[in-house]
């Protein structure tokens, strides 16, 4: 189960869902060293080192949703409000 876990509701075509969700996860690449892939209409990311090592997650992208599921490390549980607040605000901003 996911420490955090939102879905929001789009109306983009599903190719500009996934292009904002693909902008989401470079921004995540960059500010926290996360690596990422497209699997299928679903983004995995993992940090393998760096502020966030251990984090791991995906955004899945539908042509109505875009949800996006992270597994917090126990070191950063305690900052879970803070991170959710910050993924809720950029998602928002996207769709």
């Amino acid at each position: 189960m996911a420490t955090i876990d939102i879905t929001r509701n789009h109306t983009l075509p599903i190719q500009d869902a996934k292009t904002k969700a693909e902008e989401l996860a470079k921004g995540m690449a960059d500010k926290f060293g996360i690596q990422w892939k497209w699997d299928g209409d679903t983004i995995r990311f993992d940090a393998p080192s760096g502020a966030a090592k251990g984090t791991k997650g995906e955004v899945a992208v539908t042509d109505k949703t875009v949800r996006v599921a992270i597994d917090l490390p126990f070191m950063l549980k305690m900052l879970k409000g803070t991170i959710e607040g910050k993924v809720k605000e950029k998602l928002d901003a996207l769709v």
